[in-house]
């Protein structure tokens, strides 16, 4: 007798059967729909990267900074762009085939079946990017203040040893507050501004190092807002909070953090507290700096050390002269020069006093100017 074989199969493996032919077969049929479909989704998904984009944009000009999903999502549509491009110029070569060999002809249908998966996977992954971006409510953050900010400032004349002097006293353990005091125009808020700008350019154990101008009359409150924007962030809520209260949340933050407090052009007392700035000591390693054209408030507001900020030596006063009276004009006359000495002997060593007279007399050619 012949054998005798039996099959069974059930009606769900047919069922799935014919669904994975129909799958297959619609990548093929619905291929020129979907091709169609793929460049129309292309095109919002473009103006949603360009809708994110200007977002952001309107951020990093308020000196936000763009979040990392962002960016990657950015990324992720710059990278699709390229790929649906592809795709779509490969589509267009199997169209071309189709023509020329015929629809039935093997080698189109499996050209076919091959970009047509791909072109649906592709509308699939846009889809999810589409998704992905319409979801972001917050597209850039605000960026913390770094712990040291360049000031801008020219460089310091005939001031290298008064420098060393205060770095080497911010040295000091037993040294928490120092007070440069010296004429007005003498230099004291260049000197200020490169100690505070030398911070960028050395290691030193400070969580944050922080300028405020405080000037003849001083706002205590814009002083607050000044350092909180160092510390905390700065929005109109807090701008609107108490002095008091304020205070209260300076110390907090303060308190926390080894500081540099550099205070310039201080024409009064300030009592620290009522700021909010906790004192420097030997116990919380924090430092103070301040500028005065008063010793006695040096004295009035317990600085340590005392550094007098002196007027430039008559070589380096006539030197930063030449410098910005130019050559042309102290060789345009014989007497030109004589006279230009005169008149720098008459700004007393000071820096801001040489330099302002300095820039006017640049122009002058001749002794009546």
């Amino acid at each position: 007798m012949g054998n005798v074989f039996s099959v069974s199969i059930s009606t769900n493996d047919i069922a799935g059967c014919c669904d994975c032919t129909t799958a297959r077969a619609n990548y093929i049929c619905k291929l020129a729909e979907n091709r169609v479909t793929l460049r129309t989704e292309l095109q919002k998904l473009r103006e949603l990267k360009n809708d994110v984009n200007r977002k952001v944009d309107v951020a990093e000009r308020q000196q936000m900074k763009r979040m990392d999903q962002v960016q990657g999502w950015l990324s992720r549509v710059e990278a699709m762009e390229t790929e649906v491009g592809q795709l779509i110029g490969d589509g267009a070569e199997t169209i071309e085939e189709k023509r020329l060999r015929g629809c039935c002809h093997p080698k189109h249908c499996i050209s076919s079946y091959t970009l047509g998966k791909k072109v649906a996977r592709k509308l699939q992954d846009m889809a999810t990017l589409m998704s992905e971006g319409r979801n972001f409510e917050v597209v850039a953050d605000i960026v913390p203040p770094a712990p040291v900010e360049e000031i801008p400032g020219r460089p310091t004349v005939g001031l290298e040893s008064t420098f060393d002097n205060v770095w080497r006293s911010l040295e000091e353990e037993h040294v928490a507050m120092i007070g440069l005091y010296g004429l007005g125009g003498v230099g004291k808020t260049t000197l200020l501004t490169q100690i505070n700008n030398h911070f960028l350019k050395t290691s030193h154990n400070f969580d944050v190092v922080i300028w405020v101008v405080v000037s003849k009359t001083p706002n205590l409150g814009r002083v607050q807002n000044e350092i909180w924007e160092k510390v905390g962030f700065c929005n109109d809520k807090w701008k609107s909070k108490s002095r008091h209260e304020k205070a209260k949340d300076i110390w907090r933050a303060l308190s926390k953090k080894r500081f540099v407090m550099s205070l310039d052009d201080m024409w009064e007392q300030m009592d620290l507290l009522e700021v909010g700035i906790p004192p420097p000591d030997q116990q919380n390693k924090s430092k103070l700096i301040f500028t005065t054209q008063s010793q006695d408030l040096c004295g009035l507001m317990g600085a340590h050390k005392m550094i007098q900020v002196k007027s430039l030596t008559w070589k380096d006063s006539w030197d930063l002269f030449q410098k910005y009276v130019g050559k042309d004009a102290l060789n345009s006359d014989p007497e030109i020069s004589e006279l230009a000495e005169m008149v720098a002997k008459e700004c007393y060593g000071l820096p801001l006093v040489i330099i302002t007279i300095g820039r006017a007399l640049a122009s002058k050619v001749t002794p009546q100017d």
